[in-house]
């Protein structure tokens, strides 16, 4: 017995910890089970309105306090309104904690209620009650067939349709699944085993918490799943009077989508929930917000869409200029064959080591210095096959012989030394190195000239001394050797220059690594013309999901398909960022325990493992280790033929397309039936696995599946099997994550069935490759096994697990590290966001125009001299400067900045109060002698420089006598300028964290570059917003000669131009991290022009490309002087 044996015996650990707390909530709950079951069926339906009532009540006065402050908002001096707005989120805050404690209170009634109703159910054909108009509205709905109405009673049947399938409900809680219920709505994160049901238990905290009537989100990783489980599980909590949807019913943007929001209970994909939330983001008019506040959710397979899919950004992206004018195809030609010349150059190493290791090994005996001479030179050249293609088969292969590898260690420890000093006399006979561990591929000076010759233009590939350059240009200037127009003109071409040839080098390295990293059929298959990533912890296709920065489209041009066009992102978030919105977050799935780490570091959220319901008898069998790939095939095929002939069915699993395949030909080869399931045959899922647990004629089923079938399938056993030894798990390789194949060892022994699971391992494999422990390897020379032998120990599966745990810290750390780019911009992301949404709903747009107005006036007098001051208050706020001269120069510029700021605040007042006066007689005429004409009408306002139609709400602008048409100017014009420059900005963020990977040839961190640069276009950004905001607000006028022009009706409100929504793998400049399945999401098409005012077109704004087609920004170029 170890240490952590000991204490286990005398603490115990913390799964035991946990249900010891949890224990007493869950003895009240069979406690009042009792007393619930006994309630009619109408009794049991009047107790959940109780406790709803109980429930809501908790934040009624709370909720009244926040209408109250609300209503006196318009009367209250906007410099005032801001503690008003403060108090409103306290009070917010507190009602959420009432409701908290409330659902405390009833939570074992609650739970009561839906298991009783389970249990109703699954006993009765029919449950008949007193019909409500709730009832009714259900039974009119054609898909929803599990309710009938008969007179005054409504019968709600114990079967109905869900996910296309007819299934009888037969379920009822059992004790351990409240304990799971309990954990999630603590807010945490429930491990429980495969066949445990998951989905039955998210039904007691989905239920409690929908009480409140604020929503609950029922977060899954599929569409398919959303639709069956709302289905499913639909009618338990509908009996309840609890309204149900899912959001992936519906078209985005679609009143049904709303609608769906709007239900006490509302399933969807974790794509689309974070879609909704972008598209609510661009939304132009309130009545075009679909989403609620973001109160409770519980997250299927939490560790897919939290951990896997966490940094994997969901982007809403449109055309950019010169979009398809990129160099991929130009340049693959060129990588293409550079890559066969070092394919070649790399097999020729490699023969070459073979034929010095083995004559070295021959002669030591007779000639020890020739012998290690030969030898240090075959390793040599071995290493630098290795350098040059780490994933050559006949290398790998070579490598799994006795003593090869230990010898290559060797080789590359010595050339390592003293941080790498010798590395480059080991690399310089290659055109490029490729690592695999660091998955990348970096050009020779050897590739560098080859590339010289065969463009004949020897700086084409060669990033040049910006630094440097720059420096010497400042000087020559400093000197006066140059004008300041010369100077600007010299920089502005080095700048260009540095940006052609930082794109040129950026295009030739992903194109390396398309070749040297990314194989077809493994990490891609091409299907319908197009290259589609396959999910390494599923096998399934990701359809619509592209790796960013430009590597899909360096393997897009590598396999000849169409290239497609660069975006631009106009709205982005990772998962993470989306899901730490929710006041309450909680999960489930099979598999967390092992990155409970990750999941407390980054979301707070603790993971509890929940006992089975019964104990699990699956036999898992120690990792059987082979030298070579080849001898683990046929291990596993001799395996296979064994337990088939057993009766016992067989799931093999693989971690590549390529490799079942493989299986498959030689199960084929020995005639043995099987079914294959993988990315190319993924629209068979459901019907391979509902077989995959049979057997025909006392012959197990054979199924060869990719990682897809470790993830939520339930493979259920015929009592034959059972019999047998039950379902076999066959595991080809062990995966890089612990969680893959603790899912594939999950689909035996589900509910106390039997069953078996085996790994088999080869020295070849990747992980054993690059993490694996070199003692194997050594065991395994000295053992000196013969071919098909294997060896089979506890302690070499200890060790296999520690180098997935190597894996593991090491993808958590790459996570944490890429995780720091987003968090940048989601700080950002929520300053606009808040902004945005204070100028759509208008409530606190007031206090927002105020704070601009404030921020000019302290920044135009902090950053001038008195000239630029005048310049400035003119420029931007339309107004003299309230002091002179000697009053700037020695008075105290806080106190100058607040009388300038009530002056311009008394002068805004002015404005807005003249274009009232202005629109109201208009106004009220249109309203009282053509108001049934028209709903909305256009009102033209100017700033001087363009007219700007404004669309109004006819009888609302009459009610208000035309304060809503200064509320509406101030809306439109402050979103479309948040919008316009969020856009810029994440479009300079795009470009910026492409750039900032070359700070590393400076020795200079790019993430710590990238928060410094990225702070600097923050600050553009705001003082280029507020000034346009202010600029066109402090103008604001109706335009003479307009009072009598006629009337123009406004079109209804645009809903918004087609965008491309996708989920974009970010560029994999470490490794790639795992990822979960996702799918493509099409947005609605709006079809309609914009009404919003755009700037004058005859003048391109400062980062747009100049109009006399140099290249240049506009800035840069004809507009450098134009201020």
């Amino acid at each position: 017995m170890n240490f952590n044996s000991i204490l286990k015996s005398l603490f115990g650990d913390k799964s035991t910890r946990d249900m010891k707390k949890i224990q007493p909530e869950v003895e009240k709950i069979k406690a009042k089970y009792e007393e619930i079951d006994k309630l009619s069926n109408d009794e049991l339906r009047a107790k959940t309105d109780e406790i709803k009532n109980y429930v809501r009540n908790a934040g009624k006065d709370l909720r009244q306090q926040q209408e109250e402050l609300r209503a006196t908002i318009e009367d209250t001096p906007i410099d005032e309104r801001e503690a008003i707005f403060n108090k409103i989120d306290k009070l917010h805050e507190q009602e959420l904690d009432k409701y908290e404690e409330a659902l405390n209170e009833v939570l074992p009634t609650a739970f009561s209620i839906v298991k009783s109703t389970a249990r109703r159910f699954s006993e009765n054909e029919e449950t008949v009650v007193t019909a409500t108009d709730f009832d009714r509205e259900l039974a009119a709905d054609p898909h929803k067939d599990f309710i009938t109405i008969d007179g005054d009673k409504a019968i709600y049947h114990n079967h109905w349709t869900a996910g296309g399938n007819d299934q009888k409900w037969q379920m009822v809680h059992y004790d351990v699944q409240l304990f799971g219920g309990v954990v999630l709505h603590q807010g945490k994160i429930a491990e429980m085993a495969t066949g445990e049901g998951k989905t039955l238990v998210a039904t007691l905290p989905v239920f409690l918490n929908a009480l409140t009537g604020n929503g609950v989100h029922v977060v899954t990783v599929n569409d398919y799943l959303a639709k069956r489980d709302s289905e499913w599980m639909g009618p338990l909590y509908e009996f309840n009077g609890l309204s149900v949807d899912c959001i992936d019913k519906h078209r985005p943007n679609s009143e049904e989508r709303r609608k769906a929001y709007q239900a006490d209970i509302t399933f969807g994909t974790n794509n689309e929930f974070g879609f909704d939330y972008l598209r609510d983001n661009m939304a132009i008019s309130p009545n075009d917000l679909v989403q609620r506040e973001h109160n409770y959710a519980i997250v299927d397979e939490v560790d897919s869409v939290l951990i896997d899919d966490a940094r994997t950004p969901l982007i809403i992206s449109g055309p950019v200029p010169k979009g398809d004018d990129q160099m991929y195809e130009e340049y693959q030609p060129l990588v293409e064959r550079l890559y066969e010349v070092q394919r070649k150059q790399a097999t020729e190493l490699l023969s070459e080591a073979r034929h010095k290791i083995t004559e070295g090994t021959n002669i030591m005996d007779s000639d020890s210095k020739k012998g290690s001479q030969l030898l240090e030179e075959g390793f040599l050249a071995l290493y630098r096959s290795y350098k040059a293609l780490p994933k050559n088969k006949p290398l790998i292969k070579y490598l799994s012989e006795d003593g090869i590898k230990s010898g290559m260690l060797k080789t590359e420890e010595f050339y390592m030394a003293n941080n790498n000093r010798e590395m480059p006399k080991a690399v310089e006979p290659l055109y490029f190195v490729v690592d695999e561990k660091l998955n990348s591929a970096d050009l020779t000076d050897k590739g560098t000239d080859w590339l010289a010759k065969q463009t004949k233009d020897p700086q084409l590939f060669v990033l040049p001394d910006i630094t440097t350059q720059l420096s010497d240009l400042e000087k020559e200037h400093d000197d006066g050797k140059l004008t300041d127009e010369e100077y600007v003109d010299k920089k502005d071409d080095l700048m260009s220059h540095y940006g052609v040839q930082s794109e040129r080098v950026h295009t030739l390295q992903q194109l390396l690594k398309a070749y040297t990293m990314f194989n077809k059929d493994d990490e891609y298959v091409v299907m319908d013309g197009e290259v589609k990533i396959v999910d390494e912890q599923t096998g399934r296709i990701m359809e619509g999901r592209r790796w960013s920065d430009g590597l899909h489209q360096a393997i897009e041009a590598k396999e000849h398909v169409k290239v497609e066009a660069a975006t631009q992102t106009f709205a982005t978030i990772t998962l993470q960022n989306y899901f730490r919105m929710y006041h309450k977050l909680a999960g489930m799935t099979g598999t967390a325990s092992t990155e409970a780490g990750e999941f407390w570091d980054i979301y707070k959220l603790d993971v509890v493992e929940i006992p089975t319901n019964k104990p699990v008898i699956r036999k898992d069998l120690d990792d059987r280790v082979y030298k070579t790939a080849r001898e683990k095939y046929k291990a596993v095929i001799d395996e296979i033929e064994a337990m088939r002939n057993c009766g016992r069915p067989c799931l093999v699993g693989t971690t590549s397309v390529e490799i079942s395949e493989l299986l498959s030909k030689m199960l084929k080869m020995r005639n043995i039936p099987h079914q294959v399931l993988n990315a190319k045959l993924h629209q068979k899922e459901a019907q391979i696995v509902a077989l995959a647990g049979q057997s025909t004629n006392g012959k197990g089923a054979v199924t060869i599946a990719t990682n897809m079938a470790g993830r939520g399938t339930d493979i259920k056993l015929s009592p034959e099997v059972k019999a047998a030894g039950g379902l076999a798990i066959i595991g080809t390789e062990r995966h890089e994550s612990r969680r893959v194949d603790r899912q594939l060892r999950g689909r035996a022994g589900r509910q106390g069935d039997p069953g078996s699971s085996v790994f088999y391992v080869s020295l070849e494999d990747k992980l054993m490759r690059l993490f694996g422990s070199e003692k194997i390897a050594r065991w395994m020379d000295r053992m000196g096994l013969e071919d098909g032998e294997r060896i089979e120990s506890p302690l070499i599966s200890k060790s296999i697990e520690r180098a997935q745990k190597k894996v593991e810290e090491n993808n958590f750390g790459i996570r944490k590290h890429l995780l720091e780019y987003d968090d940048v911009m989601n700080k950002q992301r929520t300053v606009i966001y808040e902004k945005r949404r204070h100028a759509l709903m208008g409530e606190r747009i007031g206090m927002d125009i105020a704070n601009v107005i404030w921020d000019r006036v302290v920044n135009i007098i902090q950053k001038n001299d008195y000239d630029g001051v005048k310049e400035q208050f003119l420029k931007v706020l339309a107004m003299e400067v309230p002091f002179d001269a000697e009053e700037f120069d020695s008075g105290n510029k806080n106190d100058l900045a607040e009388r300038a700021y009530q002056d311009a605040m008394a002068s805004f007042k002015r404005k807005t109060d003249r274009v009232q006066s202005v629109a109201w007689p208009i106004i009220k005429q249109v309203y009282e002698t053509q108001g049934a004409l028209y709903e909305r009408i256009m009102v033209p306002l100017t700033d001087g420089k363009r007219v700007y139609n404004i669309p109004c709400d006819l009888k609302e602008a009459y009610d208000t006598e035309a304060k809503s048409v200064v509320k509406q100017f101030e809306k439109v014009t402050m979103l479309h300028i948040i919008d316009d420059d969020w856009k810029e900005n994440l479009r300079q963020l795009d470009d910026l964290r492409h750039s900032v990977q070359n700070a590393s040839y400076e020795q200079k961190d790019p993430l710590v570059v990238f928060k410094l640069e990225s702070a600097h276009i923050w600050d553009d950004m705001i003082d280029d917003m507020y000034d346009r905001i202010a600029s066109i607000l402090m103008r604001a006028q109706i335009p003479e000669m307009q009072q009598q022009a006629p009337v123009q009706q406004a079109a209804p409100e645009e809903r918004r131009q087609r965008y491309n929504e996708q989920k974009a793998d970010l560029d994999e400049e470490v490794r790639r991290a795992q990822q979960a399945a996702a799918s493509q999401d099409t947005r609605e098409n709006g079809g309609q022009p914009s009404h919003v005012p755009y700037r004058a077109e005859k003048m391109p704004r400062p980062n747009d490309p100049c109009p006399c087609g140099s290249g240049k920004k506009f800035k840069n170029c004809h507009g450098r002087n134009i201020r």
